[in-house]
């Protein structure tokens, strides 16, 4: 995926009146020994109302004749100014249990037709210095389907976003080469992929 015409031309403060999708806060709490601080933070203003969790992020494993693959994107990322490889994630909407949000958002964004498997607990991205919270959810694409054949992603106006796939077992190294080409790696990814080497590593 090349960045093509897709870079950052100012930064400037948001203040909190114009932000859409997350707001600066600053929090006063009691420590441990007693005493009272503050924490600047950053906070999510899209999660639904009687919802825990803001999204979800979906692992995708295809069964291939030669291998295992994980359906990974690759995506724009306007704070990073880079193109970031990802898992296939999203937002959940009002009342969308994480199952429903993962095989969604999966369809939305790459075409697959795919039924939840297994969902994690609620997961923090980067807990001192915000509150976005996610389940990861695992779910089976079944080849054989013809709505997996003929793929259709239905994306939104702004959303550029390519698909692709890796052998799981290789996914480690991919991501080390592709840090070196320059791509940013999302996070979620990073721990699965280097969760995998480590479980390797130790024979577990």
């Amino acid at each position: 995926m090349s960045q093509g015409k897709a870079r950052v031309i100012s930064t400037e403060l948001l203040p909190n009146s114009e932000a859409e999708w997350k707001r600066l806060v600053k929090t006063t709490y009691i420590g441990q020994d007693g005493v009272t601080r503050t924490w600047e933070h950053a906070e999510r203003t899209t999660r639904p109302k009687g919802s825990d969790f803001d999204g979800v992020s979906v692992i995708a494993i295809l069964e291939k004749d030669t291998g295992r693959e994980i359906l990974l994107e690759k995506q724009y990322r306007p704070p990073l100014n880079k193109i970031c490889i990802e898992l296939p994630a999203g937002l959940v909407d009002k009342g969308e249990t994480a199952e429903h949000a993962a095989v969604r958002e999966l369809k939305e964004e790459t075409g697959y037709v795919a039924q939840a498997l297994t969902t994690s607990p609620i997961m923090f991205n980067d807990p001192g210095f915000c509150n976005t919270n996610f389940k990861v959810v695992e779910v089976s694409v079944d080849m054989s389907l013809p709505e997996n054949q003929n793929l259709k992603p239905e994306l939104e106006e702004n959303e550029f976003i390519e698909v692709f796939h890796v052998k799981l077992a290789n996914l480690w190294d991919e991501c080390v080469k592709w840090e070196a080409q320059g791509y940013a790696l999302d996070a979620r990814l990073a721990s699965f992929a280097k969760g995998i080497q480590i479980a390797k590593k130790y024979g577990l």
